[in-house]
């Protein structure tokens, strides 16, 4: 027969799982009396942990936030779910500043596992691979994380103090659209009041972040994952490439995807098929235009460079050196 004390981490337990629960309920799941369910909810709150009473027909009891997380109890799939989203999200690089903080919870969580789940868990990340590398990039701080999430969520402006991949310094107004991982690495999204433009700002790039008084509204039209790689395809480089691609939108979004180049689609004729290839106009930003040739060439695709005249010669010497090697016996 359980013990009190094991029907008390259970009474939490289940309280833990959401809702508000009547005593009738929770009598019946602890196989106790009603008196024993108020008394068991007396310990608890004993220990601090912050029970609410629910008056009413459908009134019990449920737990309210606290100002300390009260203890935790996780069934064997949960605290498995636990550990397997710290693992990728340490892998994906969507870590926070304090590094250590997904090691210390992971420790603890892997310190009060049932043997038999522990033993399938490291059978699990023995057998686990990963087809990319794990990010190498400068994670964001939990501070301004979380300031700008808030702002995003109560359309308040907020001001950042952001440093570019020049090293230059300032201090800007955002109106905040959204937060976008992409690749790695966390971005914010927004309206820069300096300029009166959409921007993309990376997250690790910004020291500090203060909400402001005011509001504003949010913009129709695309989401801020599609603002961000979008501003990818048309952000400042060096090199501006126009080509025409003959093939379809599938088959060219497979080699040059959103956030790389800008697909213009032209709505097909009448009685037109919405899938079948036609030539398509393709706009790209580049620093360096040497990863390009192998690209078009893997694309497979009939193409015609319009600009720049340096991509035509790249081209050329790229075939070049494949049919100098195609002919070596």
């Amino acid at each position: 027969m359980p013990r009190p004390t094991g029907r008390v981490l259970k009474l939490l337990e289940l309280l833990q799982s959401g809702g508000t629960r009547t005593v009738a309920e929770l009598a019946d799941r602890l196989g106790v009396e009603g008196r024993t369910v108020r008394r068991y909810v007396d310990q608890l709150i004993d220990l601090d942990v912050p029970v609410e009473s629910v008056r009413g027909r459908y009134g019990g009891y449920r737990l309210a936030p606290g100002y300390r997380l009260p203890p935790l109890m996780l069934s064997d799939e949960e605290a498995l779910a636990v550990l397997l989203g710290l693992v990728a999200g340490r892998r994906a690089g969507l870590t926070t500043t304090e590094h250590t903080a997904n090691e210390t919870a992971s420790a603890k969580i892997r310190r009060v596992l049932p043997k038999h789940i522990a033993r399938r868990l490291d059978t699990l990340l023995e057998a686990l691979a990963f087809t990319d590398q794990p990010g190498e990039f400068d994670p964001p701080d939990t501070g301004v994380l979380l300031t700008i999430a808030d702002a995003v969520r109560h359309r308040r402006p907020v001001s950042i103090r952001y440093t570019d991949r020049n090293g230059r310094r300032s201090e800007r107004t955002l109106h905040a659209y959204g937060i976008v991982t992409h690749s790695g690495r966390w971005y914010v999204t927004g309206r820069d009041d300096e300029i009166g433009e959409d921007r993309t700002f990376r997250l690790d790039r910004i020291a500090d972040a203060r909400t402001l008084s005011g509001s504003f509204e949010a913009p129709t039209g695309p989401g801020p994952a599609q603002r961000v790689v979008s501003g990818f395809a048309t952000a400042e480089y060096q090199h501006e490439v126009t080509l025409r691609i003959h093939g379809t939108v599938e088959q060219i979004r497979a080699r040059l995807p959103a956030s790389v180049a800008v697909l213009e689609e032209h709505e097909p004729a009448a009685g037109e098929d919405r899938t079948a290839e036609r030539w398509l106009r393709v706009e790209l930003r580049a620093e360096r235009l040497d990863w390009l040739p192998p690209v078009l060439a893997s694309l497979d695709r009939p193409f015609v460079i319009e600009r720049p005249d340096e991509l035509r010669d790249l081209v050329v010497a790229l075939a070049d050196r494949l049919a100098s090697y195609a002919r070596q016996i």
